[in-house]
């Protein structure tokens, strides 16, 4: 038996089909300009090759999950990522997850259940939004920021509005400051709006960190390095909240 986990973010969509054990299949696709085709999409590709009957349960979660009529609950993404990173370790008490259009830190009890969080879903600050506009103007991606910021000292960003910022950087630009700098000074940023929004709860224990931006090694070092602390890390951390649906779906 298996059960579906799909969490359709702002950015991208993610699957996972799980079978209580393990994850058989995991499934990543950018969300484009519709939650529901995307989210149909994942749930499609992920059990062409099994019969129907034997899926338990099929959960949604993330903002996307409003327009998921096919599934057979929605859960929120704070409950999912708990559940996703407990079951990957059970040592993780905080979460930080940065999104797409939101930033999140979560507390988590002995048995994966969130105890506590704060939220920032106000504006794009901090977020993986924020990351794609500053890295843009850079003439790079998410994906590549990582190397030009790499061993670049950091030019100071003030502001962490994506509007202002994105002013701040083109004169910056035009001031002859190197990017590798410009990018080194996002991430320092973002590490210290994470830094500021972990510091509003009780870090417990181990941390984790959740989300596509997290991918980011420089950004993980910067976070590391402003509390002195080891920060776990999963092996794929976007898709924690599709797992965490589908632990829930095959739990019940």
């Amino acid at each position: 038996m298996y059960s579906v986990g799909i969490d359709s973010g702002s950015v991208a969509t993610k699957g996972v089909l799980f079978d209580g054990n393990n994850i058989i299949k995991k499934i990543i696709i950018p969300t484009g300009w519709s939650p529901k085709c995307a989210s149909l999409e994942v749930y499609n590709k992920l059990t062409k090759d099994i019969e129907k009957s034997d899926i338990k349960k099929v959960i949604g979660t993330g903002y996307g999950r409003v327009s998921m009529d096919f599934v057979d609950k929605k859960v929120t993404e704070i409950t999912c990522h708990a559940k996703g990173i407990h079951f990957l370790n059970n040592n993780i008490k905080t979460i930080l997850d940065i999104g797409g259009q939101d930033s999140k830190v979560i507390n988590l009890d002995n048995d994966g259940n969130v105890s506590n969080f704060i939220m920032n879903d106000k504006c794009a600050a901090g977020t993986g939004r924020f990351l794609q506009v500053t890295s843009n103007l850079l003439g790079t991606d998410v994906g590549s920021i990582d190397d030009l910021a790499k061993g670049a000292e950091p030019e100071i960003i003030s502001s962490m509005c994506t509007v202002f910022a994105e002013s701040e950087i083109i004169s910056l630009l035009a001031k002859s400051v190197s990017k590798e700098s410009i990018a080194a000074g996002i991430l320092q940023s973002i590490a210290n709006r994470s830094k500021s929004m972990l510091s509003r709860i009780d870090i417990l224990d181990e941390i984790a960190f959740t989300g596509g931006v997290a991918k980011c090694s420089v950004l993980v070092n910067m976070i590391e390095e402003s509390l002195n602390k080891k920060i776990y890390i999963a092996e794929d951390t976007q898709i924690i909240g599709a797992l965490g649906a589908a632990i829930i779906g095959y739990k019940k």
